[in-house]
């Protein structure tokens, strides 16, 4: 099976290597200069059985679109693993007939090791198809429902994770400010009811406020918009989410954007001058 690849960034790379090493002829572009393995999206596209965009957001993935509609065959299945807003997922699925929306979960770590969760929104059959290639980068796939039903799951996921990262620099703060041990009392929290794949994965780095992105605040900013917006759509008031926004933009506009969204911690410390 012939893969193109579009987004060479902190999860395609990695993302594309784990399907070469899974026996996929892998054909790589990238629109940043120097991320591409070949000279175009033409190119990558033109023979490929199947097409996959990891892109930053809704522009990006709509500007390759005219050339995978033009250059992919009839039968082409595109995969766009990208987080963007629902409604483009729904505008691709009308211009493609075999598209799903396919958004990831599990950060720069999960796509290196090939664990992500993936929430698949799009046809059944088409989900059948794409099994085989989502299996080489993913541990957790689900087929969630029609097109952008992915991302709506993925909105969802990306609220839970900002509010978790601004409840765990609370309580980071909390411990600290009391004199207590914050690396113990998480190491406590993590086997507990409050234990999460952020506690897990983050609480060490958080302590230590080492903020080397594996996801940056820049992201979760427009993931949130995501959210919000698509909260907007259904009519529904999602007051905690609202204030994980504002945290997330807070983070943004004092400059921690190229920052790991658990720099939430910085800004939680900035409101109390600690």
């Amino acid at each position: 099976m012939k893969i193109g690849f579009i987004g060479l960034g902190v999860m395609g790379a990695p993302m594309a290597a784990n399907l070469g090493k899974a026996g996929f002829e892998v054909r790589g572009y990238d629109l940043r200069p120097g991320g591409r393995t070949v000279a175009s999206v033409a190119e990558a596209v033109t023979g490929a059985d199947v097409v996959i965009t990891m892109l930053p957001d809704s522009p990006q993935v709509e500007e390759v679109l005219p050339e995978i509609v033009e250059y992919g065959g009839d039968n082409l299945l595109y995969i766009d693993m990208s987080t963007i807003n629902p409604e483009t997922s729904l505008g691709i699925a009308r211009r493609l007939p075999h598209a799903l929306d396919a958004p990831v979960s599990g950060g720069e770590r999960g796509a290196i090791e090939g664990s992500l969760s993936i929430m698949v929104g799009g046809k059944e059959e088409d989900f059948q198809r794409a099994l085989p290639v989502l299996q080489a980068v993913g541990r957790t796939i689900v087929h969630v429902g029609p097109s952008g039903a992915g991302q709506t799951v993925k909105a969802a996921n990306q609220l839970v994770v900002g509010g978790t990262y601004g409840l765990v620099a609370e309580a980071i703060l909390l411990m600290e400010v009391s004199g207590v041990d914050p690396a113990k009392g998480l190491d406590v929290l993590a086997g507990g009811l409050a234990g999460s794949r952020v506690l897990e994965l983050k609480r060490h780095s958080m302590v230590a406020r080492d903020f080397a992105p594996g996801f940056r605040i820049d992201l979760h900013h427009k993931d949130m918009g995501i959210a919000t917006a698509a909260a907007r759509q259904a009519g529904l008031a999602l007051p905690l989410t609202a204030l994980v926004t504002q945290l997330i933009a807070a983070a943004r506009a004092q400059g921690h954007g190229s920052l790991d969204h658990s720099a939430l911690l910085k800004v939680i410390e900035r409101i109390n001058a600690a």
